[in-house]
């Protein structure tokens, strides 16, 4: 823990704030991918793109930019200049909040670094935190380079470390919060039988999630809008899985889908489980935690199942993002909580 009352004030205050921003800033990339927006700006400009175009010229020159990838060739070839302005600014908001956050952690590395002089083990999480919010900024860009040649969309897999790299540092900050809040150090990788379950859960829902940016990235949410059934039957009519070889072909639409939503499936009934195991052993202590996963679960099935058969709405497929998240945070609070 950091020395006084103080240092502990002013750390979790910036992790709040940082988690703020951070939260708000998948939401924006979620809409951003969601509206086709994420492809509307070609060029990573690290300073000279802090501000928007100001003038007819500069829009215009962002505009004939755009008109030379494929997106618009082949996906939006009549777009107007004001139809693009829209695209535009969902990118941009989400470049600048990036920017934001990054700039935000390393002032508040400086200070307790400099200033306030903190030892560096003290504060290796939050450099953690830093680095990996540097990683994500990298990440962001070579995600959309791989939707300016040849496609007209990003890269899944590129789109899924990106997210997954996101939650990743939303979950640290988290941690960190609780740690603070309860005056405690509980280290994260506490490995024993009795906490396996819980901990394996949460990384269960990280990999439901890069399916999910999958699902996303391909668009493979439209393949089959019908639900329990994938068309006539349960498997999807398009795949035969005889075809072994294929079996861990993530390119393909149908199976992306089909992974997802059995996924989901596995890890309701794990959570039900789970909360038998707790309630029949009447360990009290996880009663509030465990009744916040499964209340955030019940909304994120509802919100899968209307999501497809909504035709992706995209309230709906934003908020069925937003509720991925506050699952695998949930999930991680039940973790904490186990750890005495």
């Amino acid at each position: 823990m950091l020395s006084n009352n103080k240092n502990n004030y002013l750390l979790i205050n910036w992790l709040r704030i940082t988690f703020i921003l951070l939260f708000s800033m998948i939401i924006i990339g979620g809409l951003t991918r969601l509206t086709n927006s994420g492809l509307s700006i070609t060029e990573w400009e690290l300073f000279k793109g802090i501000l928007p175009p100001l003038n007819q010229k500069s829009w215009d020159q962002y505009f004939e930019l755009y008109k030379l990838i494929p997106q618009y060739q082949i996906s939006n070839p009549l777009m107007s200049l004001d139809e693009f302005k829209t695209i535009f600014y969902w990118e941009y908001i989400h470049r600048i909040l990036g920017r934001i956050i990054g700039i935000f952690s390393l002032l508040f590395l400086i200070y307790f670094q400099f200033i306030k002089k903190l030892s560096f083990k003290s504060l290796s999480p939050y450099y953690l935190v830093f680095f990996l919010i540097l990683f994500q900024g990298y990440m962001g860009w070579y995600m959309v380079k791989s939707g300016l040649v040849n496609d007209v969309t990003v890269s899944h897999y590129r789109l899924s470390v990106h997210l997954l790299t996101a939650i990743v540092i939303l979950s640290i900050i988290f941690w960190q919060i609780l740690n603070l809040r309860n005056n405690k150090l509980k280290n994260f990788f506490v490995f024993d039988i009795v906490r396996f379950p819980y901990i394996f859960l949460f990384f269960l829902l990280l990999i439901q999630v890069v399916l999910g940016a999958f699902v996303s990235g391909l668009d493979a949410g439209r393949i089959y809008q019908s639900w329990p059934l994938m068309g006539t039957g349960y498997f999807p009519d398009d795949f035969d899985f005889n075809h072994l070889q294929d079996l861990l072909n993530f390119d393909i639409h149908s199976l992306v889908q089909f992974y997802h939503r059995n996924l989901a499936y596995i890890i309701s009934i794990y959570i039900v489980l789970i909360a038998l195991k707790i309630f029949l052993s009447k360990d009290k202590s996880l009663y509030k935690p465990i009744t916040i996963v499964l209340v955030i679960l019940t909304f994120q099935i509802l919100l899968g199942v209307y999501t497809l058969l909504s035709n992706l709405n995209i309230v709906l497929a934003s908020a069925h993002q937003i509720f991925s998240i506050i699952l695998i945070l949930g999930s991680l609070n039940l973790y904490y909580s186990t750890i005495k």
